[in-house]
Parts: structure tokens; sequence; C-alpha cells
């Protein structure tokens, strides 16, 4: 086993790579629009549909998992890398993929908690996504064309940022004869050569670290270069670099709105550094394009984007910071006939076309006043009540009578 000599007992035992290929494709046929298979100790096997888990029996897996299936699982995905056993056994988690024979792909992710292993597969899609089809607002039609600099997509996990990302990547290689190399935890989107050049490497098994496989990247004459995510100062420092030397650079940070994304980079460095960076960062930054899934009216999830641009007013706030009259949502608002926007302006946007429901609406907003206020002017243009105050004032003077 992963690290007990307690349990004398094989992995093949109970289930091979092969069964288990087999079903996982059983579960993938028997719910079609499934985005992830979760495998936790002390609850039966779960799926997740539109955001949503459910528990589900999974061959013989019909029953409440315990530890020990949980590891003979990890064991059974994890064969005999050596490299995958020793980041489980040094970080706490192993990233991977696994195909099965029908060329589903899944990002699977193996960590311990509490001690013991669970596992979480997600679903990458098969088909490379397009900006056309997926109906991203039209501003980010800008970026493939786009010579240098970087390109930043900021989210949560699971929100789609590497969805995002492959699109941008396949229409470069649709239209740009480029070599596009890319670097990635794991591959997610295979893309075929088509009038670009496009070597995709992978953690692990490629290179080791982001820092390391960026560098070299720069030895492999690219004029794109994806990175899976902006992870630590040496990245970024040298993803800066390539930027200000005729790279563009394309890759993901862990943060939600635009503005908290440029904070995040900025405060990778300390002290005189950072005051630097402020100013190198002014110069490449290109986009920023954050990201959010909300619940679709009628099942399924609809993403909600943030999207800032570059500006002589944007640098400033980066070079200077933002202030109480000058803040980043600010100009993103001010800039909207550029094909900027918010998150709550998209939101309204979804929800006029109705996409979302008004209390998906204000769940998911920054400002619910403001929010509140538009979801009032859609009602009035419909007709519609905009407050329910006259009631409640109606009630009030009833008990005043009384």
């Amino acid at each position: 086993m992963l690290e007990s000599d307690a349990i004398d007992v094989e992995a093949s035992d109970f289930v091979s790579p092969s069964e288990l290929r087999g079903l996982l494709g059983s579960a993938m046929r028997a719910h079609s629009q499934l985005s992830d298979i979760n495998f936790t100790p002390g609850r039966l096997p779960q799926i997740e549909l539109h955001g949503s888990l459910l528990e589900v029996e999974l061959g013989h897996w019909n029953s409440i998992l315990t530890s020990f299936e949980t590891e003979v699982l990890a064991e059974a995905i994890i064969g005999d890398d050596e490299n995958l056993k020793s980041s489980l056994t040094e970080t706490g988690s192993a990233d991977c993929a696994l195909e099965l024979d029908d060329g589903t792909r899944f990002r699977v992710n193996i960590f311990r908690a509490r001690g013991e292993i669970s596992i979480v597969l997600r679903i990458l899609p098969s088909e490379i996504p397009s900006l056309d089809r997926m109906g991203l607002p039209a501003v980010l039609e800008e970026i493939p064309p786009l010579k240098d600099g970087l390109v930043l997509v900021s989210g949560a996990t699971g929100s789609g940022k590497s969805t995002t990302l492959a699109a941008i990547v396949n229409r470069i290689n649709e239209t740009r004869p480029v070599h596009i190399v890319t670097l990635e935890d794991p591959i997610e989107f295979v893309h075929p050569h088509r009038m670009g050049t496009v070597n995709q490497r992978e953690q692990g098994r490629d290179f080791f670290e982001f820092s390391t496989g960026l560098r070299a990247a720069l030895r492999q004459a690219p004029k794109v270069i994806l990175v899976g995510e902006m992870r630590d100062r040496e990245t970024m420092e040298i993803a800066l670099k390539a930027a200000e030397t005729g790279h563009l650079v394309l890759s993901t940070l862990h943060s939600v709105r635009a503005g908290d994304a440029v904070h995040r980079v900025t405060g990778m460095f300390d002290g005189p550094e950072r005051a630097l960076i402020r100013s190198r960062l002014a110069q490449v930054l290109r986009y920023v394009v954050g990201q959010r899934l909300l619940p679709k009216e009628g099942g399924g999830r609809v993403a909600a984007l943030e999207i800032l641009g570059n500006n002589l007013r944007v640098r400033t706030l980066i070079e200077n910071g933002e202030t109480e009259d000058n803040t980043f949502p600010q100009v993103i608002t001010d800039n909207r006939p550029r094909g900027w926007q918010t998150f709550d302006q998209h939101i309204v946007e979804h929800l006029e076309q109705g996409l979302i429901s008004t209390d998906v609406a204000l769940a998911y907003c920054a400002d619910r006043s403001a929010v509140q206020r538009e979801i009032d002017r859609l009602k009035s243009r419909r007709g519609e009540s905009t407050s329910d105050l006259g009631d409640l004032q109606m009630e009030d003077l009833k008990a005043q009578k009384k």
C-alpha cells in the first residue's frame, strides 16, 4: 500500500487500473453531465452535478467507503509513478491526469485529510473550447492577437480559468503561425498543431517546478507561453521578464476580483523591490479576467466575468495603489464602453437575459444595494412591483389601529 505495511493486501485484490477506468466510464454514461467524482472515507462515492454533490453506487463501491478502500483506489491511479508517491508523502497531495479507453480524461487530485486518503477526479472536456461557442464577452477577442505582455485569468478553483485560457490558446493556434509552449499541472486540453505549433509540458513528467519550466521555455523560442498557475515569487519574476522581452504570457491566479489579482502579484514582493515590480507590472499587464460560476436557471452554471484592461489610469493605480476616490472597480465601470466590466455589471446582464434568478444575483454580487437598484429598474421596465415597502407600511398602519 502507499505508506502502510500493516495490511498485507495488494491493490489488485480489490481493483485494477483497468477495472477502475471501466467503472469511471460507467459513471460517465449514467450521468452525462457530471463534472467531478469524489471518493472520501465515510461517504458513498459522490458525483457533482451542476455544483451539488450526489451520492451514487459505482460497481462494488455500493456502501460507505473505508479509508483502506480509498487508499486502494489511490494505489490503482498512482501505480508505479515514484514522483506522485513522493509528492503525496512529502506534500500531502498529488496531481495527475487519468485517461479512459474512450479518450475521456480526468484531472485527479489525491490528498490526505486527517490522515486518510481522499480522491477527486474532475472531468476534462474532450473538445477544445472556442471563444465563439463559449459566448464570452467580445473584448476577450482582443487577447489572441497580442504580441507581448501579461494576461491573468483569476478565480477560485473550478471557476473555469483553464477553459478560458484554452479557448484563447486555441484561437492563437488557429490564426497565428507561432510557437506556443504550455506549462501545465496536469495537461487538461490537448491542442493539435494547426497554424501554430503547440508544445505542452506537464509538471512532474516534463518539468518539476513552474519556475524552472518557465526559465527553460525562454530558450525554446516561443512567442506565447502559458503558465498553469503563478504560484510563487520566482515564477512571477520570470513571467514579467518574459512579458518584457516580447513574449505573450498567459497564466492564472487564485484570486477573485481583478484588483485583488494585481494586489496578489505585487504582494509577492517585499520592501523597495515592490515599487519596482509595480512599475514593471503596470507596463506589461494587458488584461485581468476574473471568473465566477453562477447557478443557472433550469440547471447548469453560467460564467460571470470581471474584465480589467490597461490604460494610463490603470497604470497609475498599479504603481501608486488605490485611493478612496480612485479604485479598480471605478475604473472598470468608467471604461464600460471599451468592453471592461465588473462582476456586478455582468451579473445584472445575466439577470436581464433570464440566465440567473434574482436570488442568485443578490447572493453573488459585490455591491448588493447597487444590484438591487438595477433589479428594481429591470422590474419597473417590465411593469412589476419594485419593492414591498408599501405592503410593509400598510401592515404597520393596521397594527397601529389595533
